[in-house]
């Protein structure tokens, strides 16, 4: 009977604890939609040290790093914190479910289905030059900012989404399609260092890539006319280049992709609203 009462008490000293000093014991905060396909911002105090499901991450001065999901993750994730002091917090986060949609569009030439054999060369050393500028591990912290729309226009494909063209099943759209019109000027969302820049992908026609730090890129393709150059800095709202149709597109949009490294994310939920702004 001693021991239940006890057990009681100690249940309503708990009950009445208030809540913000629970918050206070945890030392590793995390934000973001925690969905497939979302990217995940943490905190932890200076110095510390991360390790994403047994490898570790960096961690910026200021104690901000970022890992994401991929687009059917159905594992979880599991966060290890050490921190200066040598104590440890462990957590464990599962993705939430997403339900893509499926695109079906018929009477493509068939270019915008399948690879000519006379481009396959020529894809593998794009796909290896974009690659490398997804793998870039800069120590730059504009990552732990929120994006702004790169350009104003209504969402014309959404990330996930399954394309069967002409009947043939194609890998998922990573990334969100803003329809606008030809020549809308394209803003960086944060500050970044381009990472790429070419005018003329098999696919993805003018693309430029924007290094936002530890691992954070951003993409635009299809554009018709480039403002910047690989290496410079770039700040939030400048002019990168302005929509086009190049490359594989049938008709005037921007593409704009997000990864961590070679996770490709979707830039929409990281965004500072859940929609652009209409043209």
């Amino acid at each position: 009977m001693i021991a239940r009462r006890a057990f009681l008490a100690a249940s309503a000293a708990l009950a009445a604890f208030p809540r913000a000093a629970f918050a206070a014991v945890s030392r590793l905060a995390l934000t973001g939609s925690f969905e497939q396909g979302s990217l995940v911002l943490g905190k932890v105090d200076a110095g510390s040290r991360i390790a994403i499901d047994g490898t570790m991450v960096d961690v910026s001065p200021a104690g901000d790093f970022a890992f994401g999901f991929a687009y059917d993750q159905k594992k979880p994730c599991v966060i290890a914190a050490r921190f200066t002091d040598e104590t440890r917090e462990t957590r464990i986060v599962q993705p939430v479910a997403r339900q893509y949609e499926i695109q079906r569009i018929t009477g493509l030439p068939e270019k915008f289905v399948t690879l000519p054999p006379e481009v396959l060369e020529r894809r593998k050393r794009e796909v290896a030059m974009i690659a490398a500028a997804h793998a870039r591990d800069s120590d730059m912290e504009w990552f732990s900012e929120k994006f702004d729309w790169p350009v104003a226009g209504i969402i014309s494909g959404t990330f996930g989404s399954q394309r069967i063209l002409n009947g043939k099943a194609m890998a998922p759209h990573f990334g969100v399609d803003i329809a606008a019109r030809a020549g809308t000027p394209i803003a960086a969302p944060a500050p970044a260092r381009v990472a790429l820049a070419g005018p003329d992908f098999y696919l993805e026609g003018g693309l430029t890539i924007l290094d936002h730090g530890h691992g954070v890129t951003t993409s635009y393709l299809h554009q018709s006319r480039q403002a910047v150059k690989a290496g410079d800095n770039v700040v939030r709202g400048q002019v990168i280049g302005e929509v086009g149709m190049t490359g594989r597109a049938t008709g005037p949009h921007l593409h704009w992709g997000l990864n961590w490294f070679q996770i490709r994310l979707d830039p929409s939920r990281s965004a500072r609203t859940p929609a652009p702004a209409r043209a």
